[in-house]
């Protein structure tokens, strides 16, 4: 079995708008609708805000031909996490130093500086 790699992205819509002298999401609406994409206040704030999941292509198109930019200016990937494929874990639980009918987790008690006791 190969590598296996998670993959992340990071969305830079919200530094492109600044970097093209747009600060609010309320000035992406009027573009957006002029390109035939007809989106509520709140989807067009969390666009801006947050990190979609998914996201249409002809909205993502609109957003480069708004902003005059590249896809990979918006759309940024990244490796994540990397695993071989084979992995050095230990296969039992005393490899770790565990015997079975212990507990993992044991109650702590937490005592502040100022107590006595």
């Amino acid at each position: 079995m190969a590598e296996q790699r998670r993959i992340g992205y990071k969305w830079n819509l919200r530094t492109v708008m600044a970097q093209r002298n747009l600060w609010k999401s309320t000035e992406l609406m009027p573009l957006l609708k002029s390109r035939g994409i007809n989106l509520s206040e709140s989807q067009v704030y969390r666009l801006v805000t947050g990190t979609p999941e998914r996201i249409p292509a002809r909205t993502f198109a609109a957003l480069c031909d708004i902003l005059d930019c590249e896809p990979n200016d918006l759309f940024e990937p990244y490796v994540e996490m990397r695993a071989a494929s084979t992995a050095d874990a230990p296969k039992r639980p005393e490899d770790l130093g565990l015997r079975p009918g212990d507990p993992i987790a044991r109650r702590v008690r937490i005592i502040r500086d100022d107590e006595n006791g």
